[in-house]
């Protein structure tokens, strides 16, 4: 699906996925149309004819009739609210589903400048406008577009002087909706971005409303909030007036139609050119042809809120990925494990250095710890070899393969990332360890837990393995948060292992646990360690020290601490000889 086309076009593909649903509700919207219509006809058939002419029977069957139509479009009214709004919903699930894959597509770049909460209302409060645009667009355009031109057509072979009236009045209507309708659309989506802004406000002080206890600063919570709240309900109030200056128009304008027909009418009676018959007829057709305009008028702030929803979708479905797989990017198969970064530069979209020619070459099975004051760039040089980011000069190579001549899902599936910031999702213990590798077995998680020196913890918990841990795992310590994302990777089994401070939430003594079980998990395996505890990385094969955007030195503990530079000063800070 291209995203740059035309929006109408665009809103008309996702209709038509759901074609059979949209066709019965224009049909039943069709029908709707036709029996409005119906009802002034038979009201002048019968005072001219039926009535005068005693023809009491048939008047009946007439009235009749007509009871029998309105039944049938409430029938119809049920199917359209519930198949229209079926197709709607679909539509709208359609629309969530591909946005939420597109995010999954985009890179690490883009979350870093979005907040939480403001993608949570794209995905949700904006794609429920859309809903109703999708249900009622449609349905509302097809009856009051055929009831209108039906009555007016009616109307100029009933009377031709007084429809041109009324045709005269409807171009001044719409020349209005038009002209305001670029300005709510606009306020509305102010509006929504305001809605957005509030919502990764809560968000934000939902998820840290521990932080907010601990330091007694609920107050500052509550004035974010109302800051954020006063914005919004400015955005709110400015489209309110931008809806209020339509809707008073569009009152008056229905409004005077009948008065300017009773009063044209009233005239063409005074010179006997009109009947009385006529001209009741006449009012009822008005009071058809206005109230499908009356329900145009209320159909266009649902359109505004819908199209600002569809817009800001659009706006995600356009953004385009900073990494993407290249056109001929190749599966990468099992490796060996060889990482090479060749002359690597890198910064971020704010155009400030992170990393200047560094120059890194790990063999298979080699481990290399990256050391160095914070803010150096050490996590950032190891993000580059998953391919989070896309260097900015030289190459990051896996056994010899540029990382973007393979596909990220191959590449990814070769390395095995332990954080420091550990995400656990709402779940069970059992899927939260699942997560490294989705087909595994029961008996194979908790042998990988075992490994991360956790099943005895976990099965003393209430329900074992299928304990929930709440949001983000809060009732998890930090430590057991950290030793189920261990179990993670010990259930991926990756050639390349990634260890980005991830012991650092441990105690002494569970630390020296773990380092047992991941030495054991990285022979025969590329680990990349990053620390600033050097107590665990001595014994590392190369320690490469960053500092400065660049690595200044490198070797092993012994002949960095014999260099007397960087590293062996940083040795001195933690008291390690």
């Amino acid at each position: 699906m291209n995203y740059n086309q035309k929006p109408l076009k665009i809103f008309i593909h996702y209709i038509a996925k759901h074609k059979k649903l949209f066709w019965i509700d224009m049909a039943c919207a069709l029908m709707v149309s036709l029996i409005d219509l119906i009802f002034p006809y038979a009201s002048r058939m019968s005072m001219n004819r039926l009535l005068p002419q005693g023809l009491y029977k048939t008047f009946f069957a007439v009235m009749l009739i007509l009871i029998l139509a309105y039944l049938g479009k409430a029938l119809l009214y049920y199917v359209i609210t519930v198949l229209g709004h079926k197709m709607g919903v679909l539509t709208e699930a359609d629309m969530r589903r591909d946005i939420f894959s597109h995010m999954q597509d985009l890179s690490c770049g883009f979350f870093d400048k979005n907040r939480t909460g403001v993608l949570l209302s794209r995905i949700t409060s904006d794609l429920f406008e859309v809903t109703e645009l999708a249900h009622h667009g449609p349905e509302n355009i097809i009856i009051c577009s055929l009831t209108i031109v039906g009555a007016l057509v009616v109307m100029f072979v009933m009377h031709w002087q007084l429809a041109l009236v009324l045709a005269i009045v409807l171009p001044l209507t719409l020349g209005f909706t038009l002209s305001q309708r670029v300005r709510m659309k606009k306020a509305n989506i102010e509006v929504k971005r305001k809605t957005a802004e509030i919502t990764a406000a809560i968000e934000s002080s939902i998820s840290g409303v521990r932080t907010a206890k601990a330091f007694a600063n609920e107050h500052m919570e509550i004035e974010k909030f109302d800051r954020a709240n006063t914005v919004f309900k400015g955005a709110k109030v400015e489209y309110y007036r931008s809806m209020g200056l339509y809707m008073s128009g569009m009152e008056f304008t229905t409004g005077v139609l009948q008065v300017l027909v009773i009063a044209v009418g009233g005239l063409l009676i005074m010179r006997g050119k009109m009947d009385y018959v006529d001209l009741v007829t006449f009012t009822l057709y008005v009071s058809t042809f206005v109230t499908p305009l009356r329900k145009l008028v209320m159909f266009a702030e649902q359109y505004m809120q819908g199209s600002a929803g569809f817009s800001r979708f659009l706006e995600i479905m356009r953004t385009e990925s900073q990494v993407k797989d290249a056109p001929d990017a190749k599966e990468l198969g099992p490796i060996e494990g060889r990482i090479d970064l060749e002359h690597v530069s890198f910064h971020y979209d704010n155009g400030v250095p992170v990393l200047t020619d560094i120059d890194l070459h790990i063999a298979p099975g080699q481990c290399v710890a990256v050391v160095g004051p914070s803010g150096g760039g050490k996590t950032t040089m190891c993000q580059l070899i998953p391919r989070f980011y896309d260097v900015c000069g030289g190459a990051v190579r896996v056994d010899g393969q540029d990382v973007r001549s393979v596909t990220q899902r191959s590449l990814r599936r070769n390395i095995g990332i332990l954080q420091q910031d550990v995400f656990m999702f709402a779940g069970t213990v059992r899927e939260n360890i699942r997560y490294g590798r989705p087909d595994a077995t029961d008996e194979e998680i908790e042998e990988a837990a075992k490994r991360a020196e956790i099943h005895e913890e976990i099965m003393a918990m209430p329900d074992g393995y299928d304990s929930y841990i709440g949001e983000r795992g809060v009732m998890l310590s930090g430590g057991q948060k950290q030793r189920i994302s261990i179990a993670r990777v010990f259930l991926k089994n990756p050639k390349v292992l990634i260890l980005d401070e991830a012991t650092s939430a441990l105690d002494t003594v569970t630390e020296q646990r773990i380092q047992k079980s991941l030495d054991e998990l990285s022979q025969g395996r590329t680990s990349i360690i990053i620390a600033h505890r050097l107590s665990t990385v001595r014994h590392a094969d190369l320690i490469a020290v960053v500092e400065g955007e660049r690595i200044v030195e490198r070797g092993s503990h012994e002949e960095l601490m014999a260099l007397n530079g960087v590293y062996a000063a940083l040795c001195r800070a933690q008291e390690l000889g």
